[in-house]
């Protein structure tokens, strides 16, 4: 059962571009009200502003929309010490693992092996 959804830069992305898939993770996200977060680290990595970002921008704002999830400084140590254990520096994407893993959330992705490299056991949804 899913508890939430937390959102990485790609999923946004296809959230901007109206993907099928995407589409359909936004639909069962509004029926089932589930919550979701959006680290705020993915959010900078996907936002560009404008016209050609208003689909993205109306999901953002929407009544019930998502959260953004800010890392404190024991969660940036724990993105460094993920990163280190997984022999990769993104912590964009380490901050997304940890804020699925630590909501009990799946995770919509659009690169899923970068995401499994970092921790095998976040659950993913390909967008």
């Amino acid at each position: 059962m899913t508890t939430g959804v937390t959102l990485d830069a790609g999923a946004l992305i296809a959230i901007e571009r109206g993907t099928d898939r995407a589409r359909a993770l936004v639909t069962r996200i509004r029926d089932r009200r589930l919550p979701v977060l959006v680290p705020a680290a993915a959010l900078a990595q996907a936002w560009r502003g404008g016209a050609r970002q208003a689909r993205l921008a109306a999901f953002l704002a929407a009544r019930g929309g998502p959260e953004v999830f800010v890392l404190d400084a024991v969660g940036a140590r724990a993105a460094g010490e993920l990163c280190a254990r997984a022999g990769t520096n993104d912590v964009v994407d380490a901050s997304v693992v940890l804020c699925g893993l630590r909501h009990d959330h799946l995770v919509a992705t659009s690169d899923p092996a970068d995401l499994t490299r970092l921790d095998a056991r976040v659950r993913l949804f390909v967008v």
